[in-house]
């Protein structure tokens, strides 16, 4: 019946992260269920379920936690920088693995 009205649904499966960026915010959502919903020939992604949290500006205080994550971890600012690239802007999780980087 959805192909009669001109509507195509297809599933995304293994998505990890959706990110929605403004000029004011930066919405993270794990984890979600994404689905391509094409109605006669415009295209609409659809995210629903996971977990959702609101940041503030994107990039606004990167050096500031480049700093921080470095000062935690014990090393550069550049490295801690890649960190914070590796975990989506999570400060404990670039932490964890820099302290598991020098560990190993």
């Amino acid at each position: 019946m959805m192909q009669r009205m001109g509507m195509q649904v297809k599933q995304i499966d293994d998505v990890t992260r959706v990110v929605i960026e403004s000029a004011s915010k930066r919405i993270v959502i794990d984890n979600p269920e994404v689905a391509i919903v094409t109605i006669q020939g415009q295209t609409v992604y659809q995210v629903g379920g996971g977990t959702a949290r609101e940041e503030g500006p994107a990039g606004a205080s990167t050096q500031e936690d480049a700093r921080l994550v470095a000062s935690q971890a014990g090393v550069s600012t550049e490295e801690a920088s890649k960190a914070l690239q590796q975990s989506g802007g999570d400060l404990a999780q670039a932490i964890i693995l820099l302290k598991q980087k020098k560990t190993s």
